[in-house]
């Protein structure tokens, strides 16, 4: 029985987890419609904003990226690149979802580092 219990810690020490397990379904829902956790108690939770705050890159980006199919000259490059754009956005989606049920902190690729920059442009583009 000894040696069971031995092998049962396997968790790694790299991947940060947050403590409160009961915000794991919040930060799920949080990439399919990033503003729903901000309008419940949870708001305040770190592990919820940290997950917020990707899926509101993800949701810019995917508007960045529309918007710019219909300029002139970029947008005929857009129009045929945005299939690709828009499968590489709902992979960051499923990548967040599996991070967000993992109970990691882990930021999404390509883009994750950008998110507390843009958090914070539009938090205080907002409060003023």
């Amino acid at each position: 029985m000894d040696e069971n219990n031995q092998n049962m810690d396997t968790s790694s020490p790299e991947i940060k987890k947050d403590e409160p397990s009961d915000n794991v379904g919040m930060a799920a829902i949080a990439y399919i419609v990033f503003f729903i956790p901000l309008l419940t108690d949870y708001k305040d939770d770190e592990f919820i904003k940290f997950h917020v705050k990707q899926s509101l890159l993800i949701f810019v980006s995917y508007l960045f990226f529309y918007f710019l199919r219909f300029f002139p000259l970029i947008g005929g490059i857009i129009w045929r690149l945005f299939p690709l754009i828009y499968l590489s956005e709902l992979a960051l989606m499923v990548i967040g979802i599996l991070n967000a049920l993992r109970r990691e902190k882990k930021e999404l690729p390509f883009i994750g580092k950008y998110a507390d920059g843009l958090y914070n442009f539009l938090k205080k583009g907002f409060t003023k």
